[in-house]
């Protein structure tokens, strides 16, 4: 799915004065449910809690390809970081977590990240996402 840029937001990228704002807003309105879904996860932090989360798989495969290009673009990925203040994990088509940034270099977050962490969150229901 690519991104829906209006005019305003093209001539402002081709004159070299395209903020994080004006990308975030795009980004926004063309990938609602992977926006819905980070949200989630960033909502879903809370003190005594390691990171919030979003573990419920898209319903179609539409959503799965939003959530998808929203987390393999650097850009996109690196703008939302910005935007909510913390670092994305992402395990399978779907499991999203939201750290605080002080926790990157922590325990739990190197857990979420390593092969083990992504062996552990397998099923056969998810073999084809």
């Amino acid at each position: 799915m690519s991104l829906d840029v209006p005019t305003p937001v093209l001539d402002a990228a081709a004159r070299g004065e395209l903020t994080d704002a004006q990308f975030v807003a795009v980004v926004r309105d063309s990938l609602p449910y992977a926006w819905e879904t980070i949200s989630t996860a960033v909502a879903d932090q809370a003190p005594g809690k390691p990171f919030g989360e979003h573990e419920v798989p898209p319903p179609s495969e539409q959503e799965r390809g939003q959530l998808l290009r929203a987390l393999a673009s650097n850009a996109i990925r690196g703008a939302l970081e910005r935007h909510f203040g913390v670092v994305l994990a992402f395990q399978n088509c779907h499991r999203v977590a939201a750290f605080a940034p002080a926790d990157v270099d922590g325990a739990t977050y190197r857990e979420f990240i390593s092969p083990r962490g992504q062996v552990l969150n397998q099923s056969p229901e998810l073999r084809d996402c």
